[in-house]
């Protein structure tokens, strides 16, 4: 039920049957209860109070990727459910099962089934990505949802809320996630590192908060193939796994750059290039690494972040030659 709490090692609820071993840690320590969610809290309160009343109504949950939204609409669903979860929730990835057919297929004869449950309460559809279902099947599915309103709600994960359809919106209360701070990625990393009993470095656990920028799932993942591949999280080990330019690297350049020494930023460019980083790779990261800079001036940071952010202009073609004239004569040469 809503409220209660639940230890990291036993939220192997849904999946019990399957070997620990076998489970990815992002499945094995996925939250089971709205109180165990981390961020979002006053969002969290709403869907916590929505389960006390028993009443859900459509949902649109917006935000970024892996920072809750499908997991908490599912811990929703369990609260009102019950026992019933499994029988009476459809969850679909609208990203891979894009068009029409899915919704007048698999949406509505789920709609229409028979499913014993409480009265007031109605089965629930959760479609995530929703974003990326076709236009023709966002108004497939509004009809579905009137037809079947009694009986079926529906939530609907995106990270573009914007991209579902305005009869879609005008059904549903929109929730709007927020993307979750450092510390609040830090703190579950931990949890799990105690459960898992894993070997780390403080400069381990801050790669993979840098590298995850925000996205809890991203997280988890890059922890366990750390764990897998290496035995020990250490920041060099995280951005092999990750594959992405060490942020010392990166700052160094930046440094060298900013004091004038444009030989010595070039030569570390070069030795990340060699690794076989492309440009944007690259860019991207020294836009994130600039800003923990403590030794620019703000004015020096944007002026890096406005480089970062710029994307290098097409070449342009070359001037037409006239007929009958070698190339690079025209202009005495």
């Amino acid at each position: 039920m809503p409220g209660e709490s639940s230890k990291a090692p036993a939220k192997l609820t849904a999946t019990a049957a399957i070997p620990a071993y076998e489970l990815p840690w992002v499945e094995k320590y996925r939250p089971v209860f709205l109180s165990d969610i981390v961020g979002n809290e006053e969002t969290i309160e709403r869907l916590k109070i929505i389960a006390k009343d028993g009443n859900m109504p459509h949902l649109i949950i917006s935000g970024m990727p892996g920072i809750g939204k499908t997991t908490s609409v599912l811990c929703l669903a369990r609260a009102l459910l019950g026992p019933a979860y499994k029988e009476a929730v459809l969850e679909l990835n609208a990203s891979d099962e894009r068009g029409i057919d899915v919704v007048r297929s698999r949406i509505k004869t789920f709609a229409q089934k028979k499913v014993t449950l409480p009265s007031g309460y109605q089965k629930i559809v959760i479609l995530d990505e929703a974003d990326s279902m076709t236009a023709g099947a966002q108004q497939a599915l509004r009809r579905t949802m009137e037809i079947y309103s009694s009986t079926t709600r529906f939530a609907f994960a995106c990270n573009q809320s914007n991209k579902i359809i305005e009869p879609l919106q005008s059904r549903c209360a929109i929730l709007r996630y927020a993307r979750l701070t450092d510390a609040q990625v830090v703190k579950r990393l931990m949890e799990i590192i105690a459960a898992e009993k894993v070997d780390y470095s403080e400069e381990g656990v801050a790669a993979l908060v840098f590298s995850a920028e925000g996205d809890m799932r991203q997280a988890i993942n890059n922890l366990q193939s750390t764990v897998a591949g290496f035995g020990f999280v250490s920041g060099d080990n995280v951005f092999k796994v990750v594959d992405s330019p060490h942020p010392i690297a990166v700052q160094a350049m930046i440094k060298a750059c900013h004091q004038g020494k444009i030989d010595d930023a070039l030569e570390k460019l070069d030795e990340l290039w060699d690794k076989g980083y492309s440009a944007v790779d690259i860019i991207s990261t020294m836009f994130r690494v600039t800003k923990t800079v403590d030794t620019l001036s703000e004015q020096s940071k944007l002026e890096f972040i406005k480089v970062g952010r710029l994307r290098p202009p097409s070449p342009p073609s070359p001037p037409r030659q006239p007929n009958n004239v070698p190339h690079g004569t025209l202009y005495g040469g």
